[in-house]
């Protein structure tokens, strides 16, 4: 026979009001008289709101007996806990809002608190504020000054003097490229000591020598002066055209017969020392020594160059004047200059500076149009003599400067 399960009846809430009352009055005769009696004396009762008071006991209660099974009582402390389910029964007893005061005011009870759980003695920030207002004071508005430390020393470059290379290309002994080549095979003594690495530094009055192998490679770099003629680029070829280097050759030397021969080997390093544009003719140095190119092309090179250029057009009321000084190429203004008349249709410049195209540009400002242009001497060399198309070697008594 299948006996039929049924679910027991729900207990009403006069049955559970009378249970949880039954509980209670169980569990007040095992506190404390003086403990039950303070806990009454502090927490007055609330007005009874029935149904919130039914939720609160029963939540209360069912977490109190959680709690209950889950930490027994240890020994030594059974007054105390006895006097804790007392007082956590006589807040289920009252309304939620209650309970939860009644919580803060044992809380304040033990250990005062401040905003935010807080400690009372150390007011937050905003308290603060509204303390100093109170009494007359105003929060600081900035943070309090550092101490100084220790005085920082500036980093500064070990390193003293200048570069062995810069100070012998000032003085022109070779170019820094060259510089560079003699003190890696140790031919440079700086106040007698042999310099070989390269970075070196030294004192700028410093005593400089070269050894005789320095020396004698010097003086066998050749300079060579070519008359070079219109068409040939000074420099880079362009499209078209030859360098001027194609005409350094047997049959092109003029000096042959008082000179040394031409030997391929002087093509070695040989450069243009100053341009001179394919439009133009006259005197152009080649050269294998950095110390020629440096005093001739250097920044601060003060070597005059004199052209003979023939113009045509009206020059303007001034022009001559602003020809000499006052033009402006480049956005930099010109260097001043030596021009004159040579005859009613040709000029001569003197120059120390030789930038891109200079005197056809400058003639342009006053109204002139460069028609011949022809170089004729560049310091104390001259073009001379020397041949349409053909070139000879700088003499040893021969000089720039």
């Amino acid at each position: 026979m299948n006996t039929i399960r049924r679910n027991p009846p729900k207990p009403v809430p006069s049955q559970i009001e009378g249970t949880l009352k039954l509980r209670r009055a169980a569990r007040d005769e095992t506190v404390a008289p003086e403990t039950a009696g303070q806990d009454r004396g502090r927490q007055p009762p609330s007005p009874p709101r029935e149904r919130r008071e039914d939720r609160g006991a029963t939540g209360q209660q069912k977490r109190s007996d959680q709690r209950e099974s889950r930490s027994p009582a240890r020994p030594g402390r059974d007054e105390a806990g006895s006097a804790t389910e007392g007082r956590r029964d006589d807040r289920s007893a009252r309304p939620a809002g209650n309970a939860r005061r009644g919580e803060a005011g044992e809380r304040g009870a033990r250990a005062p608190r401040g905003e935010q759980g807080r400690p009372a003695g150390k007011p937050t920030g905003a308290a603060q504020r509204r303390s100093d207002r109170a009494v007359g004071h105003s929060a600081p508005t900035s943070a309090p000054a550092r101490v100084p430390g220790p005085p920082v020393t500036p980093r500064t470059s070990t390193a003293e003097g200048v570069r062995l290379s810069k100070v012998m290309a000032d003085r022109g002994i070779c170019s820094r490229r060259e510089a560079d080549e003699l003190i890696e095979r140790g031919w440079v003594f700086v106040d007698g000591k042999r310099i070989s690495e390269l970075g070196v530094r030294i004192d700028p009055d410093a005593r400089i020598v070269l050894a005789p192998e320095a020396r004698r490679q010097q003086a066998e770099r050749v300079t060579i002066l070519l008359h070079k003629p219109v068409g040939y680029v000074s420099g880079q070829p362009e499209p078209g055209y030859q360098p001027a280097v194609s005409l350094i050759g047997p049959d092109n030397q003029f000096d042959r017969d008082t000179a040394q021969r031409f030997h391929p080997s002087v093509f070695k390093g040989l450069a243009p020392a100053g341009r001179l544009d394919i439009d133009s003719t006259g005197l152009l140095v080649l050269t294998q020594d950095g110390r020629v190119a440096r005093q001739l092309i250097g920044d601060d090179s003060e070597v005059e160059k004199e052209y003979l250029v023939r113009v045509e057009g009206q020059l303007a009321e001034n022009g001559l004047a602003l020809l000499n000084h006052g033009l402006w190429l480049d956005d930099r203004p010109l260097r001043p200059a030596k021009v004159e008349w040579i005859n009613e249709d040709q000029l001569r410049f003197v120059l120390r500076e030789g930038r891109k195209r200079q005197i056809r540009r400058m003639c342009e400002l006053v109204g002139l149009k460069v028609v011949g242009l022809k170089r004729v001497r560049i310091g104390k060399v001259k073009l001379g003599d020397l041949p349409l198309g053909q070139w000879r070697f700088l003499t040893e008594d021969e000089g720039f400067a």
